[in-house]
């Protein structure tokens, strides 16, 4: 078992909100706040110092915008570095749907139950579920540039097997690792490995970039 805590970080004009989540965070044995920051330029910076886990981005913001600070982030951390979990005001917003393209792993609504906040850094940072998928998925869909063409599908795809392909579509589509467990007849530990081994084989961080992947490809079925 890993006893080191999950080095937590937060970029938020609102220096109240700030207060608010750092002592949320501090009261949690298995996270750490390492540093908070006013705006995105302030987050990038602190990200390459501090080198937290999972990152809480605000996506308005003076100076840089959550979503410049997330890709920033993103490219500077590689695929093992920090993960970022996007704040936002509203459901299915243009903003956060942005910043996932950008490379968030996730998104959150600033007023969720705190309980619902520290599951999301849990989950995100264990990298095996996404909590919004099935509303990322959303996102994606209703805020598609029209003038995007699918990419060519990269080679890696060729990798996968069948099963792997199928995994791969349904959790494309937005489904749960239960709902992939039920419609595929496997346990849920067969579908996380599965999952596992799509996302190594294709060099995705997690079930974000997934979906993210599967639209850029135009690899998204529709759904029966």
């Amino acid at each position: 078992m890993n006893d080191t805590p999950i080095r937590v970080a937060l970029v938020d004009d609102q220096a109240l909100f700030r207060t608010g989540i750092r002592m949320l965070i501090d009261s949690q044995s298995d996270l750490q706040f390492v540093g908070e920051a006013g705006d995105g330029a302030e987050g990038v910076e602190l990200v390459r110092r501090g080198r937290p886990d999972v990152v809480l981005m605000d996506v308005r913001m003076p100076v840089m915008d959550g979503i410049t600070a997330t890709a920033r982030i993103v490219e500077d951390s590689g695929t093992d570095g920090a993960k970022v979990l996007v704040l936002t005001t509203f459901d299915f917003d243009e903003a956060a749907a942005k910043a996932i393209r950008a490379g968030a792993s996730g998104f959150v609504l600033k007023d969720a139950d705190p309980e619902f906040l520290l599951a999301a850094i849990r989950t995100v940072h264990a990298g095996t579920a996404v909590f919004a998928a099935s509303a990322t998925r959303e996102l994606l869909r209703r805020y598609d540039d029209t003038n995007d063409q699918a990419v060519p599908v990269p080679p890696a795809f060729a990798d996968l097997t069948p099963r792997e392909r199928e995994i791969f579509d349904l959790a494309a589509r937005g489904f749960s690792n239960s709902e992939i467990a039920q419609h595929e007849y496997v346990s849920e530990a067969t579908v996380k490995t599965h999952i596992s081994r799509v996302l190594t084989k294709l060099e995705l961080r997690d079930r974000v970039r997934l979906v993210v992947f599967a639209h850029q490809h135009g690899l998204v079925t529709r759904a029966e």
